[in-house]
């Protein structure tokens, strides 16, 4: 039978993933890269566009069929920019992943992917998210050059900080606000209500993904909120949720007029804050399997709470 790593397939990709079944094999080391075999953090940079885009119809009334194009370009550019983001933090923890078994068998530090090919890749991938972002209002490619600073950061952060979590959420939440302006053309203190909520998200998330690396991050001398919170954890992500299941209240009662509309959108928070709850008792912080599988359905957690915003823009 042949390992993982004979196979170049990244250890903790699904089995079943569309990249090692059905693209071509000169593809794959270049889609593993972009982590296009885990679909996962597309989803996560995506859900906070749609609630932000969601919202803000509520607020201003019907979907129009531009509104179409922009969810749509957020899927696409979301595809490519955390390709691209990905690409960046492989580049810059090559070391670091060679010494983790987790990571080893990604394209970089197994050699499937050179530097300079993997420059070029995130090269090529930003310019064509940045063509599609050009179809959105000034604003909005405002907002979009401007996170360009966030992802560059972000694979510092586990080097002088325990919080890398909150530089991740200042990247992956930022679509909540760049989906607003497109739609909108001004930025309020709902979208930035939403966008602190997925902050609080995103501690939730990542820091139970976390958890799948502590041991070898003690050895490398790299930090995460799993190793601030250690045993807590379960009490620190309780207090995230309550986070961010009020300032979601907030925004959708700032945003968002009439009874029908309104009750829609509460719904979605409810049906996001139950899903987040079940995840923090489900939690076995030194069950691997157990972390990735819970980390993994917080695509579900966001559609619920998009599904809800979604209805009360239509209502």
């Amino acid at each position: 039978m042949r390992t993982v790593e004979a196979e170049g397939r990244v250890a903790d990709a699904p089995a079943t993933n569309w990249v090692d079944r059905f693209a071509p094999e000169w593809a794959r080391p270049w889609l593993r890269l972009s982590r296009a075999d885990r679909p996962i953090g597309t989803w996560l940079l995506l859900i906070p566009c749609w609630w932000g885009l969601a919202l803000a119809i509520a607020t201003t009334g019907a979907p129009t069929l531009r509104d179409l194009w922009i969810a749509a370009a957020c899927g696409i550019g979301a595809f490519l920019m955390r390709g691209a983001g990905c690409t960046w933090n492989d580049l810059t923890d090559r070391d670091i992943d060679a010494g983790v078994a987790r990571t080893r068998s990604r394209p970089l530090p197994s050699g499937q992917v050179s530097p300079k090919g993997a420059l070029a890749w995130l090269v090529a991938q930003s310019l064509v998210a940045f063509l599609i972002l050009l179809t959105f209002p000034p604003l909005a490619i405002t907002l979009g050059i401007g996170s360009l600073a966030l992802v560059a950061i972000y694979p510092f952060a586990k080097r002088f900080t325990w919080w890398p979590q909150v530089f991740l959420g200042l990247a992956f939440n930022w679509g909540a606000l760049l989906a607003w302006a497109a739609h909108a053309g001004s930025i309020g203190l709902a979208p930035l209500l939403l966008y602190a909520a997925g902050i609080a998200w995103t501690l939730i998330y990542d820091t139970i993904y976390a958890h799948q690396d502590k041991e070898d991050d003690v050895l490398i001398g790299v930090r995460s909120t799993a190793l601030l919170f250690g045993a807590n954890t379960g009490r620190w992500l309780a207090g995230f949720l309550v986070l961010a299941v009020l300032l979601i209240l907030a925004a959708i009662l700032i945003a968002v007029d009439g009874a029908p509309a309104r009750a829609a959108a509460l719904a979605g928070r409810a049906g996001f804050a139950l899903h987040l709850g079940w995840q923090i008792r489900n939690l076995r912080i030194d069950d691997h399997a157990r972390c990735l599988a819970l980390f993994r359905s917080n695509r579900d957690a966001g559609l619920i709470l998009a599904g809800g915003l979604a209805l009360a823009a239509l209502l």
